[in-house]
């Protein structure tokens, strides 16, 4: 049976044992069988609890307490059961003893949240907080003889709160977004600088280089520099000195955090709410897109009154976070405020040559309208009637040359703020009544109806009648252009507010999601139907910047299906502006002529016939004579000029203004070539290409694709699709008929594909169709580079009986097997080609190619990867083959299993090409596709592409 002494403290856990076993006799308590009903009740009422409880008793104020406070005091436990609590939170004790005598005077109990706190419970002299009770504890007679302290620790709570109200004060200062790198360090050391409880310094470097470079600093009191004294302002990366690995920069640097000790040393800082001095620090990488370099360094110092805690450690990681986003923000910023000024600059100089171009370009305008406008019009010299339509052809395109440099002119003073507004008192009526009606014949013709609604205005208007001219224009070019079926109407109508013109289509309309865009330069609705292509993209855009430099708006609604109204605003306060002074600017109506020109190219009919050759005229009669081409032009102009020229070669031509066209016509009646432009509406000339290339019915009919688009982009993209050639505007006529007829010997010559035999060419070279035809070369991997790059290799031994640069079939046999697995997987196609080493064998190649593998099932995507591969591997066999033996390339195709492999060889030595001179792509393009293998000998070069057809 336990002793009475002892019963009192059972059930009181690890502080209950150890008040048992205390010699309470020591103790101003004296021993437990004398302590007082009052006392034992409280006891256990203090140990039966899990929330901290401290029981203060007699005159001496002796400490008895539960586990759960014996946790918060640290180290001073065990010592201070029994013990003064005066002794035990000395530290502590001016802040605790009014609470305390309070109690016991009165009687009364209080209670203090987040009581600040000064406690040396871990070594150090800690900032702690409490939300703490204290009531008075009564003897046996009533009278109050101690205090019972409740409490708990929020210090981790109040700590965090601060640490938050920090990192947010950094996301709402340090943005970045207004203001430089430099300003946006100085906005954060600032934010740090007002929490001195937990930073009591910080210091931001930046990487300058191979040198850290102090930006921004912050500690101590404004006016005291020695936090500036004692931190270096630099640290050279390359060779830091003993200050700079002091304070651990280089080290962080090179992103590894690393903590400083001995900095009271070196820096006599007090700090904390104790103000003790800062004997801790940490220097910490700011991180950067690039893991491996971080952008800068930031040093904190740590708090002396605060463990480095793992809280601690992640409250400084986000703050180096934190840091680092605002600065990165910053630089984004000044690269973006950079990038925007070059702009700007770039776009002035572009602004400037546009001008000056344009200036130029009226010139030599002026000098081929006036003879070409005189030998029209000159009755003394007619001109015939074939010479008349060349003429007539040339001034046509020549005015509308003329009308695009205007524009463009007008476009680029309008961006660089140099138009200026020439207004004149005009009868906007009158005026906008007679521009309409030049347009009358052309909407007529297109089946339309054109309603001008302009009753006369109240009062004359101020505008410059050559803007109003263009804005007037310019809407109803774009109503005709959209507009297939049903009426066009022009009107314009006044308030007491303003004067509007409305221009109103039932075209084909603007989806909703367009209309943001549409007054921007350069826009075009993609996909939209149309009566052309053609066009600069810059038309609503500079009748939007017209109606602002009138003083005025314009404004459009839509809907598709059903039409458009775009509706001009002058308000009347715009059209009362001071008269322009001197003569007015001739020309008026001139524009609108010219658009009105335009436009009725669009509308011109080709008609569904053949144009046959005239039997009267001179033509080649060769193998050709009377071949079918098939145009598809959406320029009237353009198709009337191809037609007279290809049936002078004594050609049939049928002409067509859109890509569904010809589609069409080619499945009715299949041409022997398709002559087709790339930008048509309805359907591009690179949709026709890749819609005749998937119908097996016209896979093989040959496709020449000519296009204004120049640049290695447009043709590889003409090329890849599986056009036949790529010819760019403008061209010479021999060149663009030379060009058709090999396109149609190479289709006639070659028939149908077949693996067991090769057509003949038109270049004279018959393509060998053998086992043996392409020799079997050791292999060397390249890796991707610019170009494909020669392996050294010697030459490949071959057996008794055979050249050089014919192996013995089993040797091929087995490299095929060997590589690809296809003795017992299928059939082997094995088909070679020699061609002339020129750049024009590109496109012979291709076809070859792509005719060999129609037999087999090869994805579409798959076989235009492959030819891309090749092409690349044929441009560099005719581009670095040096001083060649035999001025020829062959090419091998092996196939079968689902396997292929393609080699390409020349017969010249290595040349490299000088990195100005390399696209950068071939070998790109072919490691793309599959493994590129590729042998170098004194006899040549040979590069092997294996890759898979599924």
């Amino acid at each position: 049976m336990r002793r009475p002494s002892t019963d009192l403290f059972t059930g009181g856990g690890d502080t209950g044992r150890l008040m048992a076993e205390l010699d309470w006799t020591a103790t101003p308590l004296g021993p437990v069988t004398g302590w007082p009903q009052s006392l034992r009740a409280a006891v256990r009422m203090v140990l039966s609890s899990r929330y901290p409880m401290l029981l203060l008793w007699g005159d001496r104020l002796s400490q008895l307490y539960n586990d759960a406070y014996s946790a918060l005091i640290g180290d001073k436990h065990p010592a201070a059961l029994g013990d003064d609590v005066r002794v035990t939170l000395a530290e502590g004790w001016d802040v605790l003893a009014p609470l305390i005598q309070q109690a016991m005077a009165t009687g009364v109990a209080s209670w203090v949240p987040a009581l600040q706190l000064l406690l040396e419970r871990a070594g150090y002299r800690e900032e702690a907080y409490f939300s703490v009770s204290h009531a008075p504890a009564r003897d046996d007679e009533g009278r109050t003889v101690g205090v019972l302290t409740v409490c708990s620790e929020v210090t981790e709570q109040v700590v965090g709160e601060r640490r938050l109200r920090l990192l947010r004060d950094l996301a709402v200062g340090g943005d970045g977004r207004t203001v430089d790198v430099d300003a946006t360090c100085a906005r954060l050391v600032d934010a740090i600088g007002a929490h001195p409880l937990d930073v009591p310094f910080a210091a931001i470097y930046l990487r300058d280089g191979t040198v850290l470079r102090r930006v921004a600093w912050a500690g101590g009191d404004p006016d005291d520099a020695t936090v500036a004294g004692a931190l270096p302002e630099s640290a050279a990366l390359t060779d830091p000195g003993t200050t700079a690995r002091a304070w651990g920069l280089p080290a962080a640097a090179e992103g590894r955090p690393t903590e400083v000790t001995g900095v009271a040393d070196r820096l006599p800082l007090p700090a904390g709410p104790w103000k003790d001095p800062v004997r801790t620090a940490l220097a910490l990488p700011l991180p950067s897109a690039t893991e491996a370099q971080p952008l800068g360094v930031l040093l904190v110092g740590l708090s002396p009154s605060r463990g480095l805690d793992e809280a601690y450690r992640s409250f400084y990681q986000l703050l180096a976070q934190q840091v680092s986003v605002a600065l990165r923000n910053a630089q984004a910023y000044e690269e973006e405020r950079r990038r925007a000024e070059a702009l700007a600059e770039l776009d002035r100089v572009k602004t400037s040559f546009f001008t000056n171009v344009s200036h130029e370009f009226r010139t030599p305008l002026t000098l081929m309208l006036g003879p070409l406008s005189d030998a029209l019009t000159d009755a003394a010299a007619p001109l015939a009637p074939v010479q008349r339509e060349r003429v007539e052809t040339a001034w046509r395109n020549a005015t509308r040359l003329l009308t695009l440099v205007n524009s463009l002119l007008t476009f680029s003073s309008l961006e660089a703020g140099q138009a200026r507004s020439d207004a004149r008192m005009v009868d906007l009526a009158t005026l906008t009544a007679e521009l309409a009606g030049v347009f009358r014949a052309a909407v007529e013709r297109a089946g339309l109806t054109l309603e001008v609604d302009c009753p006369p205005l109240p009062r004359p208007v101020t505008v410059d009648p050559v803007n109003w001219e263009r804005i007037v224009t310019n809407l109803l070019s774009n109503a005709l252009k959209y507009t297939f079926i049903g009426r066009i109407r022009v009107a314009l109508e006044t308030d007491d507010e303003e004067v509007r013109l409305t221009v109103t289509d039932t075209g084909i309309g603007i989806a909703e999601q367009e209309l943001p865009k549409l007054f921007e330069r350069f826009h075009r609705v993609q996909g939209a139907l149309s009566r052309s292509h053609e066009g600069t993209g810059i038309g609503l855009a500079l009748v939007h910047e017209l109606a602002r430099l009138e003083g005025g708006e314009v404004r459009v609604t839509s809907r598709v299906g059903v039409g458009s109204t775009f509706t001009v605003a002058l308000p009347w306060s715009a059209a009362r502006r001071t008269v322009a002074t001197g003569a007015p600017p001739n020309g008026r109506g001139d524009a609108t002529r010219a658009a009105v020109q335009e436009a009725v190219t669009w509308l011109a009919d080709p008609g569904a016939g053949v144009a046959e050759p005239d039997p009267a005229s001179s033509f080649p009669a060769d193998e050709l004579t009377g071949a079918r081409i098939l145009v598809a032009d959406d320029n009237s102009d353009m198709r009337a000029y191809l037609t007279r020229l290809l049936t002078g070669q004594g050609w049939r031509v049928q002409a067509v203004t859109d890509g569904r066209q010809a589609l069409d016509a080619v499945h009715r009646d299949p041409p022997d070539l398709v002559l087709t432009d790339v930008m048509m509406p309805v359907l591009d000339g690179f949709e026709l290409v890749r819609r005749l290339r998937a119908d097996p019915a016209t896979r093989a009919l040959p496709v020449l694709v000519l296009s204004a688009r120049a640049g290695g982009e447009a043709s590889v993209a003409g090329l890849s699709l599986g056009a036949d050639d790529y010819v760019v505007k403008p061209f010479a006529a021999a060149e663009l008929i030379a060009r058709i007829r090999a396109v149609i010997r190479r289709s006639r010559a070659g028939g149908a594909p077949r693996s067991d035999a090769a057509p003949a060419r038109d270049d004279g070279v018959t393509p060998q169709v053998d086992a043996t035809s392409a020799a079997a070369q050791p292999v060397t991997a390249v890796a991707p580079a610019t170009a494909v790059q020669p392996a050294s290799s010697a030459p490949a031994a071959t057996p008794p009986g055979h050249p050089a640069d014919t192996p013995a079939p089993d040797a091929v046999a087995a490299a095929v097997d060997d590589t690809f697995a296809i003795g017992t997987a299928g059939d082997v196609l094995d088909v070679g080609w020699t061609y002339p080493s020129a750049p024009t064998s590109a496109a012979a190649m291709r076809r070859d190619v792509r005719m060999a593998l129609d037999g087999l099932e090869v994805d579409p995507d798959v076989q235009e990867d492959l030819l891309l591969a090749v092409s690349e591997a044929m441009n560099n066999a005719v581009e670095h083959a040096q001083r060649p033996s035999r001025p020829e390339v062959r090419v091998r195709l092996q196939a079968g299993g689902g396997l292929v492999r393609i080699s390409v060889r020349d017969f010249g030595t290595w040349r490299d090409r000088r990195p100005a001179m390399d696209r950068g792509r071939g070998a790109l393009l072919m490691n793309a596709y599959g493994d590129v293998r590729l042998v170098s000998t004194d006899e040549g070069t040979t590069v092997t592409i294996d890759g898979r057809l599924v």
